[in-house]
């Protein structure tokens, strides 16, 4: 195998995949990447078993074939390489050979057979989504997926595909995330994908891409012309989470987000590093926020707002709510209560986007 290749692009392809790489590994093999020469140039491919990238960038290949190369390595290279051609050769299944400027570097590698193949995907009857859309979905319902390994299930994101609608819901069992966007077309499907795998496919693919999403036993395959992304997917029932959206919540506030936010992030200075519990005291007219921790001290705060029912105090985690605050996409939000014990919705207010969004969030118990 030969070739050579703009440092650009080398350094290009090296970003898309290494971050699918294992940081730690009892598998030597799955610490490299696979090179391989393709008719347009090469391939570079990196797994952990259960996510895999890979991407073709342009290169003049003069001699065809394939390696396996230490990422981290070669990526620590690429980066402080001078800015000329970058050529790179292998001889045999071990030695290569890359040459910069007068910079020269010998790596060990292993044989391209030791590779492990990627998940058999389908691509006959592929489903085509725009990238955008996909997404929006992930960045407004990912962040609410458990990281607890007690519900695995839980560690996942639904995705479910209508005739008519595109849905993504995440939830750790006290905050949940859902958004459904409309469709024209859709297979009916659904699957749990890994948070972690839809981060690739956030960071790989340009909003603007069409993607074709491919089907295997266990696994989907994401691709666009140069890249591909393949994840292995959670087994099991997802939890029914229509049945905890609450549909009777009698009382609502209307809040001003950055105000809101800011006055939370005040509070939560003193707020409990177990707990994150913040009282809010919601009146006619004026919101009260108060926080009591015996080892650190006391806050208090004031916001006007809009609201309508009877007055109530009720606790939450001011983290929690500081991230679904961070993903309304309006100036406003909606607030809905029904009860100090029972499940807070909060929506963006005045949205005219086809798009729906809804987080739901589990109050805590107030220590008086």
């Amino acid at each position: 195998m030969r070739f050579t290749i703009t440092r650009e692009k080398l350094q290009e392809g090296l970003a898309a995949v290494t971050p699918a790489v294992p940081s730690k590994t009892t598998l030597p093999v799955l610490a490299n990447l696979l090179v391989q020469t393709t008719e347009k140039g090469i391939r570079i491919s990196g797994t952990d078993l259960d996510i895999a990238v890979s991407t073709e960038i342009t290169a003049d290949v003069e001699a065809a074939g394939g390696i396996t190369i230490p990422a981290r390595k070669l990526s620590e290279i690429a980066r402080e390489l001078p800015a000329a051609p970058v050529r790179i050769s292998a001889t045999g299944d071990q030695r290569i050979t890359l040459e910069c400027g007068r910079a020269k570097f010998k790596l060990l590698g292993l044989p391209k057979s030791e590779f492990p193949t990627f998940p058999a995907v389908r691509f006959e009857k592929p489903l085509k989504i725009g990238s955008g859309d996909l997404q929006r979905l992930i960045s407004h319902t990912a962040f609410a997926a458990s990281t607890e390994e007690s519900r695995p299930i839980l560690n996942g994101v639904l995705w479910e595909i209508r005739s008519d609608v595109m849905r993504m819901v995440a939830t750790n069992g006290h905050r949940l995330a859902k958004m459904e966007i409309p469709v024209s077309g859709g297979q009916k499907a659904e699957h749990i994908i890994p948070p972690k795998a839809l981060e690739q496919i956030k960071r790989l693919f340009p909003a603007e891409e069409q993607l074709e999403v491919g089907v295997g036993e266990n696994h989907l395959g994401f691709r666009s012309p140069f890249t591909a992304v393949y994840t292995r997917l959670i087994e099991g029932p997802y939890p029914g989470y229509d049945q905890v959206i609450p549909k009777d919540n009698d009382k609502h506030a209307i809040l001003d987000r950055a105000a809101f936010t800011s006055a939370l992030r005040r509070m939560s200075v003193v707020a409990s590093d177990q707990t994150h519990r913040i009282r809010l005291s919601f009146n006619s007219g004026m919101l009260k926020f108060a926080v009591s921790t015996p080892d650190l001290g006391e806050a208090q705060d004031e916001l006007p707002i809009r609201y309508e029912g009877d007055p109530l105090d009720i606790g939450f985690n001011a983290n929690y709510l500081l991230e679904m605050l961070r993903f309304m996409p309006t100036e406003e939000v909606r607030m809905t209560f029904r009860a100090p014990e029972r499940a807070t919705t909060l929506e963006p207010e005045g949205w005219s986007d086809p798009a729906k969004y809804l987080c739901l969030l589990m109050p805590l118990r107030l220590v008086d």
